[in-house]
């Protein structure tokens, strides 16, 4: 028989069905036991784990079908020692099952670090090194002093601490300041549209010192609050250009939207 005349019979094309079928029902068979065995399609969302104790966020995320796995630990004094302050994935991801969610928990000691000589340097000298040790520049007092711009003393809660004394990491450290004469005045900085934070650091450079915060009532979540942005200052630096280092500037900040475009347009 010919070959051509082989491939038109009738044995040849009851045999190349059945090799289809077989090839078809392997395929699908490889395929289902693939879907089976990577979960194909199945996700659970993350469980939020901030602020959970290691036992709550272990049993959290069993209920969540998936795990969790200590990476760092960190210390935020808002947050309850022992406690979950962040994780990846963030909550809500949807993820396959077992997932490892990678979490930074909160140290039970706080981190200390080592206070550096600020005294009988310049302020600038001061903030760089107050800055790069992990603490917080807080208020900036002034007192009379044939050298102008010298640190001549260092606060922790109203108390001189000492060069070489442990402090708690991300503490307020308070400065006080020579200064040569009389008032020095120093322009007064614009805030409107910036958060807290940068309007903290605005005011540091300023030599300024922030007054009183005020919440409008757009302040729903803790998001929202650090979130949001001055839309309101005083004194105001439309009629006040300058006014004495060591200053207080009050703050209002907000999250509605209309109230910072109309501070700048005013």
């Amino acid at each position: 028989m010919s070959l051509g005349k082989f491939i038109v019979s009738r044995t040849f094309l009851i045999n190349l069905s059945i090799a289809i079928v077989l090839v078809a029902v392997i395929v699908f068979g490889i395929l289902k036991g693939l879907n089976r065995y990577t979960h194909h399609g199945e996700a659970y969302p993350v469980p939020n784990l901030t602020g959970l104790t290691i036992e709550e966020a272990t049993t959290s995320a069993a209920l969540n079908h998936v795990k969790i796995e200590i990476i760092d630990s960190v210390y935020n004094k808002k947050y309850e020692p022992g406690t979950v302050v962040d994780q990846q994935p963030i909550a809500n991801s949807m993820v396959k099952e077992n997932r490892l969610i990678f979490i930074t928990i909160n140290s039970i000691e706080p981190e200390k670090v080592v206070l550096p000589k600020l005294t009988d340097i310049s302020f600038r000298q001061a903030q760089v090194l107050v800055e790069n040790c992990g603490l917080l520049l807080g208020t900036i007092s002034y007192q009379p002093s044939e050298y102008n711009d010298l640190v001549l003393d260092v606060k922790l809660d109203s108390v001189s601490i000492q060069a070489g004394e442990n402090v708690i990491k991300g503490s307020t450290i308070e400065l006080v300041v020579g200064r040569s004469k009389g008032n020095i005045k120093t322009p007064l900085p614009n805030l409107t549209g910036f958060t807290l934070d940068e309007a903290t650091v605005i005011l540091n450079d300023a030599r300024l010192n922030q007054g009183v915060l005020i919440y409008d009532n757009s302040m729903k979540t803790k998001e929202d609050s650090l979130n949001a942005q001055v839309w309101k200052q005083l004194p105001n630096p439309k009629f006040v250009p300058s006014v004495d280092l060591g200053s207080s500037v009050d703050i209002w900040l907000t999250v509605d939207t209309a109230k910072i475009n109309e501070a700048y347009e005013k």
